[in-house]
């Protein structure tokens, strides 16, 4: 079994930063692709970026040049720096981790941009 979790969701205001922070542990014997999907009140779950264990990323368009996405292959665990930061980010922001074909969920962290 592997778990996930999350941290470093909070409120913000427009223009801002945050950075995500996201850990796998337990049984983990390989981790293929990382990410963060996001969902905002009312939509359905969205992707964010996502981060192969070589190092390869994607993004949603929304949110290309203002998100990074970057990984510790050692430590198990994927990052989300988030700058410049708009209302429209705001959603509950899940890390996804994939190990030999399963997708492990965290819980989620909520971020909120408003002023």
């Amino acid at each position: 079994q592997v778990q996930v979790a999350e941290s470093g969701g909070g409120l913000v205001q427009p223009g801002g930063s945050l950075r995500l922070s996201c850990a796998a542990s337990g049984s983990i014997f390989s981790i293929d692709t990382m990410g963060w999907y996001r969902q905002a009140p009312g939509k359905q779950r969205e992707l964010v970026a996502t981060i192969t264990s070589g190092g390869n990323t994607n993004y949603v368009a929304s949110v290309k040049g203002r998100f990074t996405i970057s990984r510790d292959n050692a430590k198990n665990t994927v990052a989300l720096q988030m700058n410049s930061l708009k209302p429209e980010d705001t959603a509950v922001y899940y890390c996804i981790v994939r190990s030999l074909g399963i997708n492990y969920w965290g819980k989620g962290t909520l971020v909120t941009v408003s002023s």
